[in-house]
Formats: C-alpha cells, structure tokens, sequence
C-alpha cells in the first residue's frame, strides 16, 4: 500500500543543526494548508489502491492547530481510501504535547507519535536551541502514553561536543524506561548554512568528532539490543514487530506521495520534487499548477538507491531481486564488488542475502558506494 508524507513547514525555531525547510512565522499557516489540501486534489490520481500509513513531518506538525489538520486529512480521507490499519504519524515537539493538545489530537486520526526529545539534558537543548526543557522531555511522552497514546517513537541525537558518554548512557537509559516501542537516534552532522556549521566555521563551537560519533552508535546498539530493540535500520530500533511502518516502506522502495514545501514523492521510477519556497509553492497552487520538478531515474539510478536503502535494513540486499529487477549484468558486478567488503568482514552473506556486519554499521554509507553502479 502506498504513503503519503506531507511537509509542514512551520517551527517555534530553527534548531542550530537543523537545514530541513520551514518558517518560524505562522502568519501564511492558513493559505499554506488550503494549499496542502489543494496539491492532494490535485494529486487524486497519484495512488492506486489503499494508504498504508500518513507521515506528517517538517517543521513540526504539531504546531498546527487541530482545526487545520482535521482539514487536512479530511481532504485526504475524500481523496484516497485510507486503510483503517494505517499508521498515521505526526511530529510532535515535548513542549507541544500538552493536556489541551493531547486531547485535540484525539479528535484526529492520529495514531502514533514521533516525539523529538533528542536529549534529556538542559545544557544540551539549550545548545541545540531546542524550544523544550528537559522536565518537558520526559513528561510528554509519560502524559502522551496517558492519554492513550501507545505507539510512540522518541529521537535522540549523539555525537555532539557536549555528549560525554556518561550523558549518552543516561539519555539512553532514559528513553528505555520510558517504554516506548521505537528510538531513533542520530549522529549530528553538521550541514552547510545552519548556525552550526557558521559557529565552527567561526571557531565558536568545536568540530564534530568523527570517532566520538563511532563511539557512541557503539554504545547505542549495545544497549538497545540488550534491552530488547531489535536495529532494524541503521538510525531505527524497535520491539520486534513494531517497525515504523511509513519508513520502512521509504527502505523497501515502495510507492508515496510528497506534499507540501520541500517534499519529495517517488512512483518506482520517478522522483517529484517541490520546491523548498513557501511563497513559490503557494503562488503555483492558487493557479492550479503543482509546483514539482520530475526527476525520471535512470535504471542505475534505481539500482544505486536500492543498494543505499536495502543495506541500511536489518533485512539486507536481496541478489535474487537485483537479478530479477535490473538483470544479469547488475548482479555479476555486485557479487564482484562484494567479495572485498567481505574480506574486511562489513558484509554477511547467506545465500542470496546481503546485510552488513555489526562493524560494518560503522561504515555504511561507504559500503553502499562501493556497492554502486557508476555510469
């Protein structure tokens, strides 16, 4: 079943890492959804079958008021046949789950919850410049999981200077005992034009560590799969079973609408890109145009993606799909390829599957390289 991901693009404030697409300014909040509702209209045509799952992702949707998400999913239910199993996922920021907006989000058919607590430390939000305090980052999901709110996922990021160990252990630990069946947590990388990467540039801020970063996804598998996470992605752990269904979907190459400033959709063979310009986005769909870029992959462009997303999963690179889905060819030159990750121990093969080692996790993205097609 196909997804759906919208792009809300609207935040409190610019988290000093962040380069996602959004406004701190709500003033255009109602023409930006009366746009949303428009490009899926005009999109009717897009999905064939059933939704699987909803993801409503940014900024932070939560910041919306319920009346502008009833709206908009009011539009979709018109639209498209929803699956009354759909996961339906909103991100939320700890300070936005409060009483008052809990209960409006139980009007919704909202269904599950990806919370972006990223420490429990103050010191360390306040160096993110996060909107929420720490009593917020645990108080939320324990009020969330009070109001019925069960199938919630938390987001934690390691690898920053003020990160010692001893903090990331006790992050860790904490979201353990908060009880949720899904943590996701990051490596902070630092991108181009963020207040971040301006404060190293500058010399305000210390250079991320590469190797404190490896340190710590060490750390973090070790105690996730001892507590009974299974790492089913390389920045994914869940109970078994409690996979994020939405994003898996992303992984297994399978069929989602992009809505909204920024978004991205994908057919199997095509990519649909919107543009990342609230004013542009808005001023295309007052004329009825969608505003997106149609990027067709070529045949090595869809293999070279497989490769990227396959490898990261639990589930690995299946040879019989490559050999099925891009050919003889595809397949002979991967099984080359392969057989010097494996000397270094970064690949496991059993049979026709591909995963990569618990050592090489550390160096996936380049794994999956050496793995590419080049044209």
């Amino acid at each position: 079943m196909a997804g759906i991901y919208i792009h809300i693009p609207f935040c409190k404030k610019a988290c000093h890492y962040c380069d996602f697409h959004f406004s701190t300014s709500l003033k255009y909040a109602d023409e930006m959804v009366e746009s949303i509702c428009k490009e899926i209209l005009l999109k009717k045509d897009r999905i064939n079958g059933s939704v699987g799952s909803i993801y409503l992702g940014g900024g932070t949707p939560s910041i919306l008021s319920q009346h502008h998400l009833q709206k908009i999913f009011d539009t979709i239910n018109h639209v498209f046949f929803v699956d009354s199993n759909a996961e339906i996922t909103i991100e939320t920021n700890p300070d936005d789950l409060t009483a008052q907006k809990l209960k409006e989000l139980r009007q919704l058919p909202v269904n599950r919850f990806s919370v972006g607590i990223q420490s429990f430390y103050n010191e360390d939000l306040i160096w993110m410049n996060r909107a929420h305090n720490a009593d917020e980052a645990e108080s939320c999901i324990k009020r969330s999981q009070d109001a019925g709110f069960e199938n919630l996922t938390l987001d934690l990021i390691y690898g920053y200077p003020l990160l010692t160990d001893a903090k990331w252990l006790n992050n860790i630990e904490k979201a353990i005992n908060l009880q949720v069946p899904h943590i996701s947590a990051y490596a902070l990388t630092v991108e181009p034009k963020t207040a971040l990467a301006h404060a190293i540039k500058t010399k305000k801020q210390p250079p991320v560590s590469d190797n404190q970063s490896a340190a710590q996804f060490v750390i973090l598998m070790d105690q996730l799969q001892n507590a009974g996470f299974e790492h089913y992605e390389i920045s994914n752990f869940a109970f078994p079973q409690r996979y994020a269904v939405h994003n898996t979907n992303y992984w297994k190459g399978v069929d989602y609408l992009g809505i909204g400033p920024s978004a991205h959709g994908f057919d199997g063979h095509n990519r649909y890109i919107n543009p990342a310009n609230n004013a542009l986005y808005m001023q295309e769909l007052s004329h009825s145009k969608l505003p997106e870029v149609v990027e067709e992959l070529s045949k090595n462009d869809r293999f070279n993606e497989y490769i990227m997303t396959a490898l990261r999963t639990m589930w690995g690179i299946d040879l019989e799909k490559i050999n099925t889905d891009f050919g003889q060819d595809f397949l002979t030159e991967t099984k080359q390829n392969m057989a010097q990750l494996e000397n270094k121990d970064w690949l496991i093969a059993t049979g026709n599957n591909i995963k990569l080692s618990p050592g090489g996790k550390l160096f996936a993205d380049h794994i999956a390289s050496e793995l590419f097609v080049v044209d």
